[in-house]
C-alpha cells in the first residue's frame, strides 16, 4: 500500500506545492514527540507502573477505541481576526491539559495552525481570483452572444437587400439622377441605426462602448488591420470567430484552475485529519474530533464559490460552445490524457534491436571498405558522410530530448504547461524514443544498404541519389498533411520553426525561444544540411563534383547559415524587450551577438589561416565564452547565488542531490570550450577529421541536452513561487469610456 505522503506528492499541483499543508514538516515534528515520549517511557526512573502509565502501548491501543467516552478539551483553538481583511481569521491553539512534552507539543500546533492560516489566505486569494475571472468572462460571453445575433440580422439584412436588388435591377436602370439622390438620403438616414462594428475600433454592446482588444501576431499589424475597409459598418465574421475561439480558451483554463483548487481542497483536508490520526496514535490522546471542527469550518473548506462556478463554467460552456452536448464539452474541459501503450514500447525494443544490428554491420562494412580514415574515399565522405552525421545529429538530440521528458515527469516540473503543449496532443518520452529508433533504424539500413553498392564498384547516377532521396523522404514526412505518425507534433514543429525564420516578426514564447536554443546547439547539422541539399538540388550528384558547392558563392551561403541561428534567437531578444521593456533581454541579445562575432573570426580563420586571425579567435571565442557561462549559471539555471543557503546554488532545489549541480556546471563549463579544437587541431590517430568534428558537435548537443534540464528547472521555480499553474489568456473586449 502507497503511503500517504507519497500519494500527496503526486498528486498535489507542483506550481502550488509552497502553498499546501507541509506534511512532511510535521511528521518531522511528530516524530520529536514520539522519540521523546518513547524515551520518558523507557526511562527507569519515570517508569514507576507500567499499568498505569498514559503512554503503555496497551492503554494507548484501547484509547484508539474510547473517542465516545474521552473528554475533547484537551485543546481550544482561537479564532482572531486578521489586521488585514485580505488574511481573513487567523487560528490559534492553546493547550488545556499539560503533554508528556508539552514545549514539542506547543511547536507542534504552532506549526499546525501556521499551515491552517497559510491554506486558508492561499485558498481565499486564489478564490477571490478565479470568481473576478469568471465574471469578467460572463460579461464577455455576454458581448459575444449579443454580436453573434447582430451577426445574424446582419446576414439576414443583406441577404434580403441582395434579393430586393435583384428584383428591382431593371426599375433602378430607369432611374433619373433626382431618385438616385434621394436613395442615397434614404441611406445616409438609416445608417445611424446600424450598430459599430467589431473589425472597428469600438463596439456598441448592451449600451456601452466595446473596445475590441483581440492581441496581434505581428508587430506591423494595428488595431486599425481589424476595420473592415471596404464596409466599416459590417461585423467581421473572422474577428468573431478569433473573439470566441479567445474567451473558449479563457473558459477552459478557468475551468482548470477551478478543478486545481477543489484538488489543493481535498488533499489538504485529507492532510489535516492524516496529521492529527498520527499525532493522536503517537500521545494516546484525542484532539482530532476539536481541531477538526475549526478545519472544517475554515475557509478553504466552508467557502462554496468555486464550486458554484465550476456548474456554471459547465452550464456555458454546454451551452454556447458544445451545442448543448455534454460529452462534447467535457472533451474540451476534462481532456483525457493518452494512456502509454506496450505496442509502443515493443516497438521501441524492436527498432532498437534493429538500430544496433544494422549499425555494427555498417561499421563492419565501413572498415572492410576503408572509410573514415585517412585514407578513406574523399567522394563518400564529403557527399555521402554529412547525411549520416547530419541525422545522426538531429536524433541525438531528438533522443535527450526525451530524457529531458523523462526527468521533467520524475522531477515534477510541469514541461507541458512551461511549453503550453495540449494534454492529449503532446509528445510522452516513449514517442519520442520510438521516433529516434525507428528513423535511425531506417537510416542506419538505408546507409548500409548505399555502402554495400559503392563497396561492390557501383558508381551510377541512381545510387548516388540514394541519399537524397533518403532525405527527400524525411521532408515529405515532416510536412505530410494527413492524420498519421504524429501529425499535430510535426505541424506544431513547422509554426515553431517558421515563428523562429520570421523573427522578430511573431511574439516570442516559451517554445519558441527554447527551440531557437536548440538550432544554436545545431549548427554543423544545418551546414551539412545546406550542402547536401545544394549538392542534389545542382545535380552535382550525377558526376561527383562535390567542389561545385565548396566554390566561393555557395561558400559564403554556407558561413552564412553559421550564423543564422544567433541571428534568429538575437532577433527573439530584441523583440521580447520591444514587448516587454525589460533591459535584460538586451544583455541576453549580447551574447548572441558576442556568438556571432566568435563564428566570424572562425570563418574568417577558416579562409585565411594566419596568426593574426588566430589570436582574433582566441580573444573573441574566449569572451563569448565568460559571457556564455555566466548567462547559463545566474541566468538561465538560476545558480551561483551567493546569499543563498546552499553554497553557490538557488535556495530552491528540485533535485535532492546538490552534487549534480556542481557536476553539470564543471560538465557544462567544458563543454563549452569545445572551440578549442578550432585552434588545437586534434585529431585522433588514423581518423579522418570528419569524424572528430562529429564527435565535437556531438558534445555540444549534449551540453544542451544537459542545459535543458536545468533551463526549465529554472522556469518552473519561478513559475512556482508566483504560484502560476494556469494561463491568464487575454480577452476580446473590454469596456471604454464614451469620450
Amino acid at each position: 500500500m502507497v503511503k500517504f505522503s507519497k500519494q500527496f506528492e503526486a498528486q498535489l499541483v507542483p506550481e502550488w506545492k509552497d502553498a499546501f499543508v507541509d506534511y512532511w514538516q510535521l511528521k518531522k515534528y511528530l516524530k520529536k514527540i514520539q522519540n521523546l515520549c518513547f524515551s520518558d517511557t523507557n526511562n527507569p526512573k519515570r517508569k514507576t507502573n507500567s499499568n498505569n502509565s498514559l503512554f503503555s502501548f496497551p492503554l494507548k491501543r484501547l484509547s484508539l477505541f474510547r473517542h465516545e467516552h474521552k473528554d475533547h478539551g484537551l485543546i481550544q483553538v482561537h479564532r482572531k481576526l486578521a489586521s488585514s481583511a485580505s488574511k481573513g481569521d487567523l487560528y490559534e491553539t492553546e493547550l488545556l491539559e499539560q503533554f508528556e512534552d508539552t514545549e514539542s507539543t506547543k511547536e507542534f500546533f504552532a506549526l499546525l495552525d501556521l499551515q491552517l492560516n497559510k491554506v486558508n489566505q492561499f485558498y481565499r486569494g486564489k478564490e477571490g481570483e478565479f470568481v473576478e475571472r469568471g465574471e469578467s468572462l460572463k460579461k464577455q460571453m455576454s458581448i459575444l452572444i449579443e454580436l453573434k445575433s447582430k451577426l445574424k440580422l446582419q446576414k439576414a439584412q443583406q441577404s434580403s437587400e441582395a434579393a430586393s436588388s435583384r428584383g428591382s435591377n431593371e426599375e433602378d436602370q430607369r432611374k433619373d439622377a433626382n431618385e438616385e439622390g434621394d436613395e442615397f438620403q434614404d441611406e445616409e438616414l438609416g445608417r445611424p441605426m446600424k450598430q459599430r462594428s467589431l473589425s472597428g475600433r469600438m463596439v456598441s454592446c448592451q449600451g456601452k462602448n466595446v473596445k475590441v482588444n483581440i492581441p496581434l501576431t505581428t508587430p506591423s499589424r494595428t488595431i486599425s488591420d481589424l476595420m473592415s475597409q471596404s464596409k466599416p459598418n459590417n461585423i467581421n465574421k473572422a474577428k468573431l470567430h478569433r473573439a470566441e475561439k479567445m474567451i473558449k480558451g479563457a473558459f477552459v483554463e478557468l475551468y482548470k484552475g477551478l478543478g486545481y483548487l477543489t484538488n489543493y481542497r481535498s488533499l489538504n483536508m485529507m492532510a489535516f485529519v492524516k496529521i492529527l490520526k498520527k499525532f493522536d496514535k503517537v500521545t494516546g490522546k484525542e484532539v482530532l474530533p476539536t481541531y477538526m471542527k475549526v478545519v472544517e469550518s475554515s475557509c478553504f473548506n466552508s467557502s462554496d464559490k468555486a464550486v458554484k462556478l465550476i456548474d456554471e463554467v459547465e452550464e456555458l460552456f454546454v451551452q454556447h460552445f458544445a451545442e448543448d452536448d455534454r460529452r462534447k464539452a467535457m472533451k474540451y474541459l476534462k481532456p483525457n490524457q493518452r494512456k502509454d501503450s506496450h505496442a509502443v514500447t515493443f516497438f521501441i525494443g524492436l527498432f532498437t534491436g534493429c538500430f544496433v544490428a544494422l549499425f555494427v554491420g555498417y561499421c563492419i562494412m565501413a572498415h572492410i571498405a576503408g572509410m573514415y580514415t585517412r585514407n578513406s574515399d574523399i567522394v563518400y565522405m564529403e557527399t555521402v558522410y554529412p547525411v549520416l552525421s547530419m541525422f545522426s545529429l538531429l536524433f541525438l538530440h531528438l533522443f535527450l530530448y526525451g530524457c529531458n521528458i523523462f526527468m521533467w515527469r520524475k522531477a515534477r516540473i510541469n514541461y507541458s504547461f512551461i511549453f503550453e503543449f495540449r494534454p492529449t496532443k503532446e509528445l510522452k518520452y516513449r514517442d519520442v524514443f520510438l521516433i529516434c529508433a525507428a528513423s535511425m533504424t531506417a537510416v542506419v539500413g538505408v546507409m548500409f544498404g548505399h555502402l554495400s553498392l559503392v563497396a561492390r564498384g557501383y558508381s551510377s547516377a541512381q545510387v548516388h541519389a540514394v541519399p537524397g532521396l533518403l532525405l527527400l523522404a524525411f521532408l515529405v514526412l515532416l510536412i505530410c498533411p494527413f492524420d498519421v505518425l504524429y501529425r499535430s507534433s510535426r505541424h506544431h514543429f513547422l509554426r515553431i520553426i517558421r515563428n523562429i525564420i520570421l523573427s522578430p516578426l511573431y511574439k516570442v514564447v516559451m517554445v519558441d525561444f527554447f527551440m531557437a536554443d536548440q538550432l544554436c546547439s545545431q549548427v554543423p547539422m544545418l551546414r551539412s544540411l545546406e550542402f547536401v541539399t545544394c549538392y542534389y538540388i545542382t545535380g552535382s550528384y550525377r558526376n561527383q563534383d562535390y567542389g561545385y558547392c565548396m566554390r566561393t558563392r555557395y561558400r559564403d551561403l554556407a558561413y552564412a547559415v553559421s550564423f543564422l541561428p544567433y541571428y534568429w534567437r538575437a532577433m527573439q531578444c530584441a523583440r521580447r524587450w520591444f514587448d516587454e521593456g525589460e533591459p535584460s533581454h538586451l544583455v541576453n541579445l549580447g551574447k548572441y551577438v558576442s556568438a556571432m562575432l566568435a563564428a566570424g573570426a572562425k570563418v574568417a580563420y577558416e579562409k585565411e589561416k594566419s596568426a593574426g586571425w588566430l589570436a582574433l579567435v582566441v580573444v573573441v571565442s574566449s569572451a563569448a565564452t565568460v559571457y556564455q557561462l555566466y548567462w547559463d549559471f545566474v541566468k538561465d539555471w538560476g545558480l551561483l547565488r551567493f546569499d543563498s543557503k546552499n553554497p553557490w546554488l538557488r535556495n530552491e532545489l528540485v533535485l535532492r542531490r546538490k552534487v549534480v549541480y556542481y557536476c553539470s556546471m564543471g560538465l557544462n563549463l567544458v563543454l563549452r570550450l569545445a572551440w578549442l579544437q578550432t585552434v588545437l587541431h586534434y585529431n585522433i590517430a588514423g581518423v579522418d577529421y570528419r569524424v572528430t568534428m562529429f564527435l565535437l558537435a556531438s558534445l555540444e548537443v549534449i551540453r544542451r541536452g544537459l542545459w535543458n534540464f536545468f533551463r526549465l528547472e529554472n522556469e518552473h521555480l519561478n513559475n512556482a513561487g508566483k504560484f502560476r499553474a494556469v494561463k491568464t489568456i487575454p480577452l476580446p473586449f473590454r469596456e471604454v469610456d464614451e469620450d
